[in-house]
């Protein structure tokens, strides 16, 4: 599909990653409060109500009644292994490996995204776009690896359940984004993020059940400190952020698109250092460079 200008989707895909940015702090703050898991799904509501709001007065409709059955399947489907599936292993993923080995398994999204949309929709890369693919991914890999290290100093038996649950929410991402792409077409993204965020919904409202977890999550809706930085990740993350992945990934290859999303972890370094004062080493600057210099390689 033609792009209104030249790199739109390019550039959706690293507005994503600065939108993806904001979210992640703001939700660092909010889940130290309230956890993880019923964050997870308390992020989904107001990023629903902030889709039916920008429908209503940008399309007129309030709900993507519009939408075709072929896009409510996939769409549908997109959600509930994106926010659903993978999102519920890459948080479990935190708490069993630590979000830096967690986020550097998540740096395997763009391979996987590339292989995915190979074999689902005949995505081809050229040689340079494949080797801008593998200077990013390994710019992220080592800033994600150097900037957590172990507080004890030394390795750390990771356990196998944590490094599959991590690696499962990276192909929940990846099939999720490929989905979307196949669901989609023509159809507006905002749209269609309405309509992955309302399924992510149902199927967490299906999981909290059956686990019993909704007390926990009427407790963390009473924690109103919370729910301020939950807001502000909500409109950064599930509303704008994830539109402008759907945006990325109309205009531009699956595998760029996500390579370009992927950069959050060296985009989060000078964020860190201005809001939390953290010193950043030379590996880390290396790796920065190193990412973007694959992200250029991309355009």
């Amino acid at each position: 599909m033609e792009a209104p200008f030249p790199h739109a989707g390019e550039l959706a895909a690293l507005a994503t990653a600065c939108c993806w940015t904001t979210s992640a702090l703001a939700f660092e703050a909010a889940g130290r409060r309230v956890g993880s898991l019923a964050l997870n799904l308390i992020r989904l509501v107001p990023a629903a109500l902030l889709l039916a709001a920008y429908s209503w007065v940008v399309r007129g409709v309030a709900f993507p009644v519009d939408a075709s059955a072929h896009a409510w399947l996939w769409l549908s489907l997109s959600g509930l292994v994106g926010f659903t599936v993978g999102d519920l292993c890459l948080f479990r993923a935190f708490v069993r490996v630590g979000a830096r080995v967690s986020m550097l398994l998540m740096a395997t999204v763009p391979p996987i995204t590339t292989l995915l949309g190979l074999l689902i929709m005949d995505e081809v890369l050229s040689p340079r776009q494949l080797l801008g693919m593998a200077l990013a991914v390994a710019g992220v890999s080592s800033v994600v690896l150097e900037r957590r290290p172990d507080a004890a100093g030394r390795p750390q038996r990771l356990p196998a359940d944590g490094i599959l649950l991590g690696l499962g929410g990276a192909v929940g991402q990846s099939l999720g984004l490929v989905l979307s792409k196949v669901g989609m077409g023509s159809y507006d993204a905002f749209a269609a993020t309405q309509i992955r965020v309302l399924a992510g919904i149902a199927g967490l409202a299906v999981v909290f059940t059956v686990i019993g977890w909704w007390p926990r999550v009427k407790i963390a809706l009473a924690d109103r400190p919370a729910m301020l930085p939950t807001g502000i990740g909500a409109f950064f993350g599930p509303f704008l952020g994830v539109s402008l992945s759907l945006v990325a990934i109309k205009y531009a290859f699956a595998g760029v698109a996500a390579t370009l999303m992927a950069l959050v972890p060296v985009l989060i370094i000078p964020a860190s250092v201005l809001v939390f004062g953290e010193r950043v080493s030379r590996t880390a600057v290396l790796g920065a460079v190193v990412a973007v210099a694959g992200g250029a390689l991309l355009f």
